[in-house]
């Protein structure tokens, strides 16, 4: 369907057109009319079918179409920094042809900023993107006037909730009226998200949007390893490809810093992005990162969802991902337009049922590579098994799994 059809005004259709935009998605097709009908809405959807566009231009739309009043119009709740400053810039495309206003506040850029966002909202902005505790922080001043407010969007719930944001939000939620439309947009639809969407929403639409499997452009292969083989191997696959865009998944902060350590020394083009960077130092290298002026970034999940990037070559899991859906949204950012991709998954022993569950969500058996030799014998691959400690005993340059006589005893390392 063309947004022609979709009885939006020529303000914001001059701004789509403007964007590059011509057909609506799937999720846009079906939430766009609801959400103009007034309906409250939970959708599930994964990354990369327009959700952003889905909410957005329904919500300016009404917007465009009320009489002018002061105060928040549209509240946008969502997990990370990163994916804020991403629907600001959405908006500003998408409404630039319109007279509503946007601001995306969140913390970790100094007090400036803080002023800036008190600045609109004072003035009465009419769309606030915000994560929850800056929300908060703005919520206990009086120069915030939440009356107004007809609609609250809650963006990659799921994950909102993983990060443990549910009291916050039902704080936030406790200071806005009580008659507004609510849409809830999620990755997943796991049993917490719906009784959150219980508690929020009145009579809603669902839409689901079923998890599309890799693109098939994306070639997957996995290696199974020993945790102390996983860097290693890191830098023998990128010693391998001359790629400018590589993106490497980690599923702690301390496996970011430590990977991206040692791909320096080796004198590797990389930088890391986690949680502890200032937000000006995580925009820096973000920056860097689209101009290819880094050529590998090392990150935990903020980046799986809600990102943009185009035209990465390459995407590692150096971990597996917790969950099996983060599996499609990780590798997701390669192979995107008219590109092609490599993902490399790398399983160690505890992660070998998970990757199993992984499988059985794409419907597709893996490719499972040997290991290069000089790093030594890998684990059997066995994910029906229940796992063991992970024991690493040293052989031939790499590691083989052992379990101790005495398991009160911790297993003997002569290089001790």
């Amino acid at each position: 369907m063309k947004f022609t059809n979709l009885e939006l005004s020529s303000e914001l259709l001059e701004g789509i057109d403007a964007m590059g935009y011509d057909e609506a998605t799937p999720i846009q097709e079906q939430a766009i009319p609801a959400i103009l009908e007034g309906k409250d809405l939970i959708a599930s959807a994964q990354t990369g079918t327009g959700k952003t566009a889905a909410f957005l231009l329904p919500v300016v739309e009404q917007i465009v179409r009320m009489p002018q009043k002061d105060g928040v119009k549209a509240l946008v709740i969502v997990p990370t920094r990163e994916l804020a400053v991403q629907i600001q810039q959405n908006m500003e495309g998408m409404s630039y042809f319109t007279n509503v206003s946007s601001i995306a506040i969140y913390g970790g850029r100094g007090g400036t900023s803080y002023s800036s966002e008190k600045q609109a909202l004072s003035f009465g902005v009419d769309m606030v993107i915000g994560t929850p505790g800056r929300i908060i922080s703005h919520s206990n001043m009086p120069y915030v006037d939440w009356s107004n407010l007809k609609y609250l969007i809650l963006d990659e719930a799921d994950r909102m909730l993983d990060m443990g944001f549910n009291d916050d939000i039902m704080r936030i939620i406790s200071n806005l009226p009580e008659k507004r439309q609510n849409l809830l947009f999620s990755a997943t639809m796991p049993p917490k998200m719906r009784q959150l969407a219980r508690k929020l929403t009145h009579q809603p639409k669902e839409i689901n949007i079923a998890v599309s499997k890799p693109a098939e452009k994306i070639i997957q292969s996995a290696y199974v390893v020993y945790d102390n083989q996983k860097i290693p191997l890191a830098r023998y696959i990128l010693k391998q490809y001359n790629f400018t865009s590589v993106l490497i998944f980690c599923s702690t902060k301390s496996s970011v810093k430590d990977l991206s350590k040692e791909l320096k020394r080796a004198k590797l083009s990389v930088e890391e992005i986690h949680s502890d960077l200032e937000q000006s130092r995580r925009e820096e290298v973000l920056s860097l990162y689209k101009q290819r002026k880094i050529k590998i970034l090392v990150a935990t999940d903020i980046l799986s969802r809600g990102i943009d990037i185009e035209d990465i070559e390459m995407v590692i899991n150096f971990d597996v991902p917790p969950d099996a859906e983060d599996y499609v949204h990780r590798i997701g950012r390669t192979a995107r337009a008219q590109s092609d991709g490599i993902a490399y998954t790398f399983i160690n022993q505890r992660d070998q049922r998970r990757f199993l569950q992984i499988e059985e969500l794409i419907e597709r058996v893996i490719d499972k590579k040997e290991l290069p030799e000089e790093l030594g014998e890998a684990p059997k691959y066995d994910p029906k098994r229940k796992q063991g400690s992970g024991y690493k005993g040293k052989r031939k340059g790499g590691f083989k799994g052992k379990k101790p006589r005495n398991k009160s005893k911790k297993p003997y390392n002569k290089n001790k």
